[in-house]
């Protein structure tokens, strides 16, 4: 599943092709991709068509597009790209959950069905220009729902993700108050960065790099770390997401790419994670695997010991 790194990915390409644009059509080619949109293709249609895309959102692994209105957009469009609004609670966005293989793939006015992509292209867009705004997704586990923000607490951001924490990422996000929070909990370290109640974001894959980062085991119960010691785990995983956002994210496969179908490459930069099997790039002591719930953990027995 794409984590934060590849979601900010994303998000930076499509600011730079889409903002500004007015969606002219629509096509759903698979009613998964709108399943949690009750009135199906007609709503959606009806909820999108002729908006302008005035920005792009993102917490965590939620994307969304910040939607303006018929009329606002045209007035937008005469008075230039100065004039246009800034977000505020109320405004429609679209949500876009990217699930486990979801893509969002600018394509030129040409591309069309003869594109290996359009195979498993589950919605396209077509903008005021003839560029087109495809979401692929192998798996079907991704979707797109149109929405209203709202101010829950922590900023802006979609209804239906008022419940996700800040991430890694965000300006706002206050390290010494989430280590405190993480310290008060007697679950597994790891099991509290994958919560994105706490933090919103991490997956496996970074999970385990800011945890070989700052050499603590993936079991070791929060309680028994000192807050200050979460809060330079946190501080890790700062520095391996932005490197990670660096370098355009992590692809072990095709099933993630940017908006102009590349892949990124930190793959090549990782310490723990798939790297069982060989010398930990600290101490040399071979890495192992183990069974985490239902994922893998990978890290390096003597630099990340379970403390007692």
């Amino acid at each position: 599943m794409p984590e934060l790194p590849e979601v900010e990915t994303i998000r930076r390409g499509l600011a730079e092709h889409v903002c500004g644009r007015t969606i002219a059509d629509v096509a759903v080619h698979h009613p998964r991709a709108i399943r949690h949109v009750l009135g199906g293709e007609g709503e959606f249609r009806s909820e999108i068509l002729g908006r302008s895309i005035i920005g792009l959102g993102r917490r965590g692994k939620f994307l969304w597009l910040n939607l303006a209105d018929p009329a606002v957009a045209a007035a937008s469009a005469s008075s230039g790209p100065t004039s246009q609004p800034t977000p505020q609670a109320g405004d429609q966005v679209v949500v876009v959950h990217l699930g486990m293989s979801g893509q969002m793939l600018i394509k030129d006015s040409n591309a069309n069905s003869d594109d290996p992509k359009f195979k498993h292209c589950r919605i396209q867009v077509r903008f005021d220009d003839n560029t087109q705004l495809w979401f692929v997704d192998q798996r079907t586990f991704g979707y797109w729902l149109p929405t209203q923000l709202v101010d829950a607490g922590l900023g802006l951001v979609p209804e239906t993700a008022d419940h996700i924490a800040r991430d890694l990422l965000d300006p706002e996000l206050k390290l010494s108050e989430v280590a405190s929070m993480m310290h008060s909990k007697t679950l597994a370290v790891k099991k509290l960065l994958l919560n994105q109640e706490i933090i919103a974001g991490i997956g496996n894959i970074y999970a385990d790099e800011m945890l070989w980062f700052a050499a603590i085991n993936p079991n070791q119960p929060a309680n028994t770390l000192d807050p200050a010691a979460l809060k330079n785990l946190l501080m890790a995983g700062r520095t391996v997401m932005r490197a990670a956002v660096a370098r355009g994210g992590t692809s072990f496969d095709d099933l993630y790419v940017n908006v102009n179908g590349e892949s990124g490459y930190f793959d090549v930069e990782l310490h723990a994670y798939g790297q069982d099997g060989r010398p930990c790039d600290r101490c040399g002591t071979i890495l192992v695997k183990e069974k985490f719930t239902n994922r893998s953990s990978h890290y390096c027995p003597h630099c990340q010991p379970l403390v007692p």
